[in-house]
């Protein structure tokens, strides 16, 4: 199990997540089946920690301290799937202000490359593009050919 800890709160902001942005997050979280979710941020080296609650943000080099953290959404004020969704945006860092100008793009687009990663997936292998059978398919068909 990994700890993480906060600094003191350097600030509170109440921010709009777009739609595609939370819906991606929350389809991530519930095919995992854990308790949370982690999503690499590669091009800024920050990692996202998504789970039940909020996503929490920690940078490569200070691995168990949160920058910052998503908090406190309300998706139940939105009247459609395709309406943003508030949050409030808590920081324990002052430079988190200025990350978070790029990481909710970021976050969104690796968000994606892992949910595609995840569907792409069939019983644990890896479908890169290569027709993949059932075992009983095979089975089926070589005692059809056995019984010609």
């Amino acid at each position: 199990m990994e700890y993480f800890e906060t600094g003191e709160i350097r600030g509170i902001e109440e921010r709009v997540l777009p739609a595609s942005t939370y819906n991606i997050m929350r389809t991530l979280f519930h095919q995992s089946g854990s308790s949370c979710v982690f999503v690499p941020i590669r091009s800024m080296q920050y990692q996202a920690i998504i789970d039940e609650k909020e996503v929490n943000f920690v940078y490569t080099h200070r691995r168990t301290h949160i920058e910052f953290a998503w908090r406190y959404f309300k998706p139940q004020q939105r009247e459609s799937l395709g309406d943003a969704v508030h949050y409030e945006f808590i920081y324990y860092d002052d430079r988190a202000v200025e990350v978070m100008k790029r990481v909710q793009i970021e976050f969104e687009k690796f968000s994606q490359q892992l949910y595609e990663r995840n569907t792409n997936t069939i019983g644990g292998v890896k479908n890169r593009g290569q027709n993949i059978t059932p075992l009983s398919d095979i089975v089926a068909c070589k005692q059809s050919k056995r019984d010609d």
